[in-house]
């Protein structure tokens, strides 16, 4: 008797060929980012792919142009020298536009991260309709487009940085601002088309919050040594937060994690525009201090701090004191290798430093905090919200190179 036959089992999927490649070219693209300059060889030993898979994919790269070969050799391995690869100084790039509340900056970086075209413009943002306020970004964008174009710099996408609730393109919120559920992304698209020559090819634009985006810069550039986990606190109108932890930024369940501006240190504290009262930005935010030390602007603020000045450093003493209570619980509940204050907190560290120390030494329960371990530092310069916008679209070309890489359409 004839058992009956099994079914055919459906076979399983093949590999998909194109996709393995997209995933090896961006492995190769990433490897030669991370390293600055290495050869095909130390590539293939890093990734464990072939030396001649490597060479195929790094000769696709090249005439994608995000890679280039230098005639230089180097010859730190075993075997013959083999010539450089670095990434592109030319060709795709990204565009990253903070938008705040008294200034727009904007900056093209390539695809090493470097800050290549910037501008920054003091504009007072508050008293204008959304719609005005992302045209007159767009339009600041456009010219940088043009000069980046000049360096044969080809941005392909922009990454706006914004001081609010930011999710899915629009923004929530913005109290400093009086934003309420403004459709960021698309305002901003349609008016840096209207501002760029016909026929320009349009960007893709999406959005973050500026403290976000300023923390990831400081990860990716600043000057952080072996740190991975750390609350970044940014001063400007109003005090922005996040926290990255081990490398990773934490977004919180619906993508507002880091508010720590809106955080109260005192209950019955002035009220605040968010609705709120005593909020930390209504003591350590720079348009608090300013009011505080009666001064017309921070360098006005600074100046009369060198000179000594009572008024002046009682307000910053203040501020400092506000910002180790805000930081302080941050600290017990999360439990960061260090805290970096950005935005005008590294001008003013040599006086609203000492009271937050002061603060964090005794309301942080480990005992860890103290001045001389040095955990609360100034950001770097170099390190802010326009280039960590713009550095995003850089990776998101190296996630895709294929995507990206080529001559820009017709």
């Amino acid at each position: 008797m004839t058992s009956p036959r099994r079914p055919q089992q459906p076979s399983a999927p093949k590999a998909d060929r194109t996709g393995v490649r997209r995933h090896n070219l961006s492995l190769v693209l990433r490897t030669v980012h991370e390293s600055g300059e290495t050869t095909r060889a130390a590539v293939a030993a890093r990734v464990g792919l072939t030396r001649a898979a490597v060479s195929s994919l790094v000769e696709q790269l090249l005439e994608l142009g995000v890679l280039v070969e230098s005639g230089k050799t180097f010859s730190g391995q075993a075997g013959r020298p083999g010539t450089v690869l670095r990434p592109a100084p030319t060709g795709p790039a990204g565009l990253g536009v903070e938008l705040n509340v008294d200034y727009v900056s904007v900056c093209v970086a390539d695809l090493t991260g470097a800050d290549r075209v910037r501008r920054t413009v003091r504009l007072d943002n508050r008293a204008l309709a959304p719609v005005e306020v992302l045209r007159r970004a767009a339009g600041i964008a456009a010219e940088v487009l043009a000069e980046a174009a000049e360096r044969d710099l080809r941005p392909v996408g922009v990454r706006l940085a914004l001081p609010g609730l930011v999710s899915a393109g629009t923004v929530q919120q913005a109290p400093n601002l009086g934003w309420n559920r403004v459709d960021a992304d698309a305002l901003f698209a349609r008016a840096l088309r209207a501002a760029r020559p016909s026929g320009a090819p349009a960007l893709p634009v999406a959005s973050d919050n500026e403290a976000n985006v300023a923390a990831l810069a400081e990860l990716w550039f600043g000057d952080l040594g072996d740190i991975r986990s750390f609350l970044h606190v940014t001063g400007e109108i109003g005090v922005g937060g996040a926290l990255v932890l081990g490398g990773e930024l934490l977004r919180g369940a619906h993508g507002f994690a880091g508010e720590i501006g809106h955080l109260t240190v005192v209950p019955d504290g002035p009220r605040c525009r968010c609705g709120s009262n005593g909020c930390l930005e209504r003591y350590a935010g720079q348009a608090a201090l300013l009011r505080a030390a009666g001064a017309s602007g921070v360098d006005a603020l600074v100046r009369r701090a060198e000179e000594g000045e009572a008024r002046t450093l009682a307000a910053l003493d203040q501020a400092g004191r506000m910002l180790g209570v805000a930081v302080s619980g941050a600290v017990n509940l999360l439990d960061p290798q260090a805290v970096v204050l950005g935005g005008i907190y590294p001008r003013l560290m040599r006086w609203l430093g000492p009271a937050a120390e002061a603060e964090l030494a005794v309301r942080v329960v480990s005992g860890l905090w103290t001045p001389a371990k040095g955990r609360l530092r100034a950001a770097t310069g170099t390190a802010d919200a326009a280039r960590g916008a713009a550095a995003l679209v850089v990776r998101d070309i190296l996630a895709d190179p294929q995507a990206y890489g080529g001559r820009p359409p017709a």
